[in-house]
């Protein structure tokens, strides 16, 4: 194990504790002498990580640490930006200038030597344009997180208009816009809206009527459903071939 694992490893095992553990303790979780668990815990605290403790008697984590940057992989920064990135330049604007806020963050705060992770990244997405809607996108994910129904005038790909209550369940986002799935009062059950076919919606005060936990696990026992009678359509459709 490299040594900025371990100490990431570490810190992992006295952020677990809740008591004071000892070097020993420590030296048998990530298999290595007590001699190295000191010199370990001297290098964390030499780099302010809030341990308190001493030898023999055994070490702490102060509540309140925060990882800090320098723990974080080049493969793990590189990740970081460049889901900010994809985010940046297919989120609504709050969503978006938030992205760049982040990338701003991680760049001020990475350690010594990773400027080239932001100057000059290795990766790239490619903008695209904004989808149009009848509602924000930043008012479904609010909806979402406080459980809100939205009415909404939609327009399926048949071009048939209908008017419908919707339990939000989750936004996705795709390069080519995003879609809600959602509980469909009108048709009573599950169903994908694309937001650019709402031409017009308002988030209502009703509340959604059972646990998003437990709404969740419906949504995923319906679509687990649709998956297999679709690879059962599949392979009959296959044997049907001479």
């Amino acid at each position: 194990m490299r040594r900025g694992d371990r100490l990431f490893e570490l810190i992992e095992v006295l952020r677990r504790s809740r008591h004071p553990i000892s070097a020993e303790a420590i030296g048998e979780q990530l298999e290595v002498s007590k001699r190295t668990v000191y010199r370990d815990i001297a290098a964390l605290m030499a780099q302010n990580v809030p341990i308190r403790g001493e030898a023999g008697i055994g070490y702490v984590l102060e509540p309140g640490f925060h990882m800090p940057p320098l723990m974080l992989t080049p493969d793990e920064i590189e990740a970081a930006v460049l889901g900010a990135q994809w985010v940046a330049t297919r989120g609504e604007p709050e969503l978006a200038n938030a992205a760049v806020n982040l990338i701003s963050k991680l760049e001020a705060i990475a350690p010594s030597g990773s400027e080239t992770f932001f100057d000059m990244p290795s990766t790239n997405v490619a903008p695209v344009e904004p989808p149009q809607e009848g509602l924000d996108s930043s008012r479904i994910r609010a909806a979402i997180r406080n459980r809100n129904k939205i009415w909404i005038s939609y327009r399926d790909d048949k071009g048939t208009a209908s008017e419908r209550t919707i339990w939000p369940l989750f936004l996705g986002y795709r390069d080519a816009g995003r879609i809600i799935a959602a509980w469909c009062e009108l048709r009573s059950a599950f169903r994908y809206f694309r937001t650019e076919r709402i031409s017009a919606a308002n988030v209502l005060k009703d509340k959604i009527p059972q646990r998003m936990e437990l709404l969740k696990a419906d949504w995923q026992k319906a679509m687990a459903s649709e998956r297999e009678k679709y690879m059962a359509l599949s392979d009959t459709a296959g044997n049907d071939k001479p």
